[in-house]
């Protein structure tokens, strides 16, 4: 069976609706971790969720510290633990399961009254695949919900923007002579490669979250096919996917870590690299 994404057209736009779904069960878990860690905070027996955000607070804290001057970081706080939680979060969704929808006619595959866009092109790619080489195997299509919302280029690519403009705005307001001056340096000819660094710098804070958990979650489909081999294939994608799981909790926690140093370390070059003195 095929596994595409429920994208939706609405307005000339196209959405993937399994990303909103995964969007909003990462912002409702980061939130109850938050809440049930804080709802009944005690400094003489602190619960275990609360040490647990309490370590969380303090490696944020030392993130900042370790690109920064704490006195300008701290306000940023809040910020790095929103992005560590949600990204650590987001990456670990896809790992324990899927959830997959079957539709074995394109007639099926309509929500709220429009169609799927990718699994109705899947169907008819399928039939014309049939028609040409007279097969006429029952042909099926299933809609994919769950996973991993950071293996969406839009999802990773979106956070990657958002830090951007922050960051420029950033600079723009809180160091403006430094800021702009920067770019003119060391000479005035260097403004095109001081910009290209920027987008650069935009690019691969995005794609690379989005590459590694993407890559992830590939690789496990991969495995999970290996069942069809009979028990042998059993025995291997099971060992496979154990062994694949671990390495990508693990992956999932770097890329976390990566995106959320990388963003105080852009908000520290526009703040204080560039400061006069």
């Amino acid at each position: 069976m095929m596994h595409k994404s429920p994208i939706i057209e609405w307005h000339g736009l196209h959405i993937d609706l399994s990303v909103i779904l995964m969007l909003v069960v990462s912002c409702l878990v980061v939130f109850l971790l938050a809440f049930i860690a804080t709802r009944n905070l005690s400094v003489e027996n602190p619960g275990k969720l609360q040490s647990f955000m309490e370590w969380v607070v303090d490696f944020v804290k030392g993130l900042i510290s370790s690109t920064m001057d704490m006195k300008k970081g701290r306000p940023f706080l809040s910020l790095g633990l929103t992005l560590i939680m949600f990204i650590f979060v987001s990456n670990m969704l896809g790992l324990p399961f899927g959830i997959v929808t079957e539709y074995d006619h394109k007639e099926a595959a309509h929500i709220f009254g429009k169609p799927i866009i990718s699994v109705t092109e899947e169907f008819d790619k399928l039939q014309a695949a049939q028609a040409t080489s007279g097969e006429h195997e029952e042909i099926e299509v299933g809609v994919a919900w769950w996973k991993s919302p950071t293996a969406d280029a839009g999802v990773s690519m979106g956070l990657a923007i958002m830090v951007f403009l922050m960051v420029h705005f950033l600079g723009m307001t809180r160091n403006t002579k430094g800021y702009f001056k920067h770019y003119l340096q060391p000479f005035v000819f260097f403004l095109p490669i001081n910009l290209i660094e920027q987008f650069s710098k935009l690019l691969t804070h995005g794609m690379r979250l989005y590459g590694n958990i993407f890559a992830g979650e590939v690789l496990i489909s991969v495995l999970l096919k290996l069942t069809v081999l009979g028990w042998g294939g059993w025995i291997a994608s099971a060992a496979g996917l154990v062994v694949w799981q671990g390495f990508s909790i693990f992956v999932g926690s770097i890329q976390a870590f990566v995106f959320t140093i990388l963003t105080f370390v852009y908000i520290s070059q526009a703040l204080e690299t560039h400061d006069e003195h």
